[in-house]
């Protein structure tokens, strides 16, 4: 379990970035979902012990991550959403650099890991090519196999699936939830539909705060019951949970106690639901308890 209390982080020219961060999180999938500029990716650098907070604690299976950074990195694998590589290193010799980097240093065991991950994120015909000529899904895949090195308990992906195609999606997806059982794996991102598909625990962030956490089932019991959907907008624009379009119409989701408007019918919450609901500034104390 990571423990996360009272962690704030402000930047140089005065940012308040994260605001009391206060936070438990159970193993296996956790996401963490807010919209751009939200604090995702500082969170994310704070728990890799690589953006100092300016108060706070990190505990995580018993160790003191602010005290003990060095021996919570022995247990960490770190996807960023950007990160580059060597130009001139083939997939598989840069896979051994930083098997080298993580302290694996015995060849066979090397070699072992890295044949390992390769077969595990169907890397392993590209293994001797260059991952700066990889695709996007490529190159995704291959961030997932170095952060996998040396089977960390904790493993933190920032917006892993942004750029992806469906289909390196759908694969993405199905590799996360086979190495999820017994590893704590913090997906940070902003599509509600990744969070819904593979997290049963979700944190709601904005503006640099935790605004609501817990099971996603027990986020959306409150709103069951009052969530609409209509092909118009109501006249009370108050109700409006989001808009979007299917198909070319238009479509909105609404939140109501009663009807809004005729052509309105009853639909099941889903997390997007709660997500805009969030966002829209309505006081936690409008959702029935």
């Amino acid at each position: 379990m990571l423990t996360i209390r009272q962690l704030s982080v402000t930047y140089a020219d005065g940012t308040r970035a994260l605001r009391d961060i206060n936070l438990q999180l159970p193993t296996g999938m956790v996401g963490l979902l807010g919209p751009n500029g939200a604090g995702k990716s500082t969170l994310m650098r704070a728990l890799a012990c690589l953006q100092p907070p300016d108060q706070g604690q990190i505990q995580f299976a018993g160790i003191n991550v602010l005290q003990q950074p060095q021996v919570l990195r022995q247990q960490l694998g770190y996807l960023p959403q950007y990160f580059g590589v060597y130009p001139h290193m083939s997939c598989y010799a840069l896979l051994r650099h930083m098997a080298i980097l993580k302290g694996i240093n015995q060849k066979a065991e090397q070699q072992q890991q890295i044949d390992a991950l390769l077969q595990l994120t169907n890397l392993s015909a590209v293994a001797n090519k260059s991952v700066a000529t990889f695709s996007g899904g490529m190159r995704q895949r291959f961030g997932i196999a170095q952060a996998l090195l040396g089977n960390p308990r904790l493993l933190i992906m920032d917006e892993p699936t942004a750029g992806l195609d469906p289909a390196e999606r759908e694969r993405l997806h199905t590799l996360l939830v086979s190495i999820s059982k017994d590893k704590l794996i913090l997906l940070s991102t902003h599509i509600v539909e990744d969070i819904e598909n593979l997290c049963p625990f979700v944190a709601l962030i904005n503006d640099g705060q935790i605004i609501e956490s817990g099971a996603v089932q027990s986020l959306l019991t409150p709103l069951q019951g009052q969530v609409w959907q209509s092909p118009v907008r109501p006249a009370d624009n108050s109700s409006v949970l989001s808009a979007s379009y299917r198909f070319g119409l238009p479509l909105y989701r609404l939140f109501s106690r009663k009807q809004p408007c005729a052509e309105a019918v009853p639909v099941t919450a889903n997390l997007q639901d709660r997500y805009f609901f969030e966002l829209s500034h309505k006081a936690v104390s409008d959702v029935p308890a």
